[in-house]
């Protein structure tokens, strides 16, 4: 690239643009290598300018750099968006060569030792406290992020350290990709609807809407996503197709089942927790469980392994007794004694109708989503004081996404891009990401934070609106808590700015807490109508609902202790030397916690992508040390009034507004008045405290 090319970049490419927020109508997958590579060069003159000034203070040094780490930033959430949401064998290839550079230049700027001193120099100085608690929270943060980087290592072991590196975010990426491809890779097309009985007319609606996609005459197709394997596995009367489905999901990316060895993660697990566990002990920590914890609340690897044993040892007899009782009434229902892992969902759900007489299809018809949505926007503006506008002049990157701008006292103070339902080429699950940091700029004025908020819903079929389950009512509310976190910071310092510097196993506080307003009455209200009649839920399904809430929930918590068990145990165990079974491993954790054993042929690791290709590594264990958290800062409420507005606005001030600009702990006391207790969890739950 010649310099007159170089100069009118900025022009020429879209995500070079000093935008308030990406211009989806003009960006393209093109862009997305010159914008990285020109910034990345941009940085690395600005680092070299500021260290060779002598730059020390937050004006000359800290500030500066953030500008530069925001403008990065910026061009990184769109590429990683569009990587999740519009995934394709072209974007796959840029992907993979901007991950290397990136992870590069991390590496580079984390052993930078001239700038590592600089930023020493800055906290050292007399003047130091004279910065802002989140001032001088970020420099904290900074320096530690240093050290994590091995920037006190010797040349050589830097090296290695980049070495490995590179390694994990290439074997990251790899493993996501495996398991997009083993989930879209596996279809079963049936000819007609009487070889799917039980099934729900929303799902074979969705099922024939599929067929029609993928080339098929006429019929149903079945895929791995979510919004057909969860109502197949829950509805469906024929055993042989939900053991079949069964296999299928979870043997995704392995050596067993029906694409067996086809996208096989087996060598990727193995090869990502020996690079992890090299670096770990790289950087003089015990393990990589050791080295997670850094960052967390949580004090020591013992603490969490007594913390998740003393939940289990809480759940397990109600778990017991749940699958029992499951069992029995399969047994009831069936006349066999035999009891498939497959039949659990489905005789579940027909447990729980005859003891509620209550099903989530029942309820699907009075959650269509934009009722939900109008609710949920009801309820934060009561619960925070906002109103959540939709701006359908903002370009979105699919026509699926939509954007919408928050307001306080009349002033815009964030926004959000919400994407709903599943697709071809989307990630499954569902998530938030952050599009844009709160920062405050040179000349004074703020950036506002922008969130991108991403499901998995059924879409709207044949002229109806999309319908929820509560389950997925419950999704949306646990991902708007996280955008919320994101977007209510009042933060102006980007490194500790809405979920930026906040602890991971504290990220999960604000999104699980919103959870608990799908479950209260004043709150159902709001944002449950008919979508055909316009009736509110009415009070008897409500009550059943509510009267329900507690089932099974001891053979749930179990199973998250289970995958908290693993994750952890395997970061802190693994030995390359002594070659480590994962799949050993696995199966001791569910003989001391797992009350139902699967099939052998099983592989629920090998799709495991919250701790092989998300940021939960060693830190699967904080949605259940933040569910206590949750559960006790909605106590409050529960004391004051679920809708109290002081109780609110004091939730905003002291948790949602600070990002990570102070402690955890010291939050949460903040707002509690105490450190937390078990205790609101286990009453949740049902559970005798």
């Amino acid at each position: 690239m010649n310099s007159l090319q170089e100069r009118l970049l900025p022009f020429m490419n879209p995500l070079l643009a000093n935008s308030v927020r990406p211009d989806f109508d003009t960006v393209s997958i093109t862009d997305f290598e010159p914008a990285l590579e020109q910034v990345l060069k941009e940085n690395r003159q600005l680092v070299s300018e500021l260290i060779s000034k002598g730059a020390s203070t937050w004006d000359s040094l800290a500030y500066p750099l953030e500008e530069a780490d925001d403008r990065l930033n910026k061009i990184w959430a769109v590429v990683s968006h569009y990587n999740s949401v519009l995934n394709s064998d072209e974007l796959r290839e840029i992907y993979k060569r901007l991950i290397s550079l990136l992870t590069d230049y991390n590496t580079e700027m984390g052993q930078n030792v001239a700038l590592y001193q600089a930023y020493q120099k800055l906290a050292d100085r007399d003047d130091f406290s004279s910065l802002s608690q989140a001032q001088q929270q970020s420099i904290k943060h900074i320096l530690r992020g240093f050290k994590l980087s091995g920037v006190a290592l010797p040349e050589s072991d830097k090296q290695t350290y980049s070495e490995l590196k590179k390694k994990l975010s290439s074997l990251s990426n790899a493993f996501s990709e495996n398991v997009l491809d083993a989930t879209q890779a596996w279809t079963l097309h049936i000819d007609n609807k009487d070889q799917l009985p039980g099934l729900p007319d929303s799902t074979l609606q969705l099922l024939a809407s599929l067929a029609k996609e993928n080339d098929h005459e006429s019929g149903y197709l079945l895929t791995l996503d979510a919004p057909c394997y969860l109502p197949v596995m829950t509805y469906c009367e024929d055993a042989s197709i939900r053991e079949k489905m069964y296999e299928a999901f979870m043997t995704r990316a392995s050596e067993q089942g029906p694409d067996a060895g086809k996208w096989d993660n087996s060598k990727t697990i193995q090869d990502i927790m020996t690079a992890r566990q090299a670096l770990a002990k790289l950087l003089s920590f015990d393990n990589y469980a050791h080295q997670s914890l850094a960052t967390k609340m949580a004090g020591s690897v013992e603490e969490v392994v007594t913390f998740l044993e003393q939940l289990a040892d809480k759940g397990a007899e109600f778990a017991k007794q749940e699958l029992e009782d499951l069992k029995a009434f399969a047994k009831q229902e069936s006349g066999s004694d035999v009891f498939n892992i497959w039949d659990t969902a489905f005789y579940a759900e027909k447990l729980k109708q005859e003891r509620f007489d209550i099903s989530q299809e029942a309820l699907r018809p009075y959650f269509p989503a934009p009722t939900v949505l109008n609710g949920l926007f009801e309820i934060v503006k009561r619960l925070f004081n906002i109103d959540v506008i939709a701006k359908p002049d903002v370009s979105s990157c699919h026509p699926d996404s939509c954007y919408y701008s928050i307001f306080s006292e009349g002033q815009e103070v964030a926004g959000f891009y919400l994407d709903l339902y599943a697709r071809k080429n989307k990630r499954g699950g569902a998530w938030m990401s952050d599009c844009r940091s709160r920062r405050r700029l040179a000349d004074g004025s703020i950036q506002l934070p922008i969130a991108f908020l991403v499901c998995n819903f059924t879409p709207p079929v044949d002229g109806k609106p999309s319908l929820l389950t509560h389950n997925e009512v419950t999704t949306l509310f646990h991902e708007f808590g996280h955008g919320l976190h994101h977007m209510l910071t009042t933060v102006d310092v980007a490194a500790v700015s809405g979920i930026s510097g906040v602890p991971w196993d504290v990220v999960e506080l604000p999104s699980q807490f919103l959870e608990n307003w799908c479950w209260q009455e004043e709150s159902l209200a709001m944002m449950s109508e008919h979508f055909e009649t316009g009736e509110h839920l009415p009070k008897d399904m409500l009550d059943k609902m509510l009267a329900a809430k507690y089932f099974q929930n001891g053979m749930m918590m179990m199973r998250q202790i289970e995958f908290s068990l693993f994750d952890f145990l395997l970061h802190r165990d693994f030995s390359e030397k002594e070659n480590n079974d994962v799949l050993a491993l696995m199966e001791s954790v569910r003989s001391k916690v797992a009350v139902i054993k699967p099939p052998e042929y099983t592989r629920f690791s090998h799709a495991f992508s919250h701790i092989f290709s998300g940021g939960y590594a060693a830190g699967y264990y904080s949605y259940k040390w933040a569910e206590v958290l949750a559960a006790d800062a909605f106590s409050r409420f529960e004391e004051e009034g679920i809708f109290n507005p002081e109780t609110g606005l004091d939730y905003k001030q002291q948790i949602l507004e600070k990002g990570g600009s102070l402690e955890a702990v010291d939050m949460f006391v903040n707002f509690r008045g105490r450190k937390p207790s078990v205790d609101p969890l286990l009453k949740q739950a049902g559970m005798k405290v």
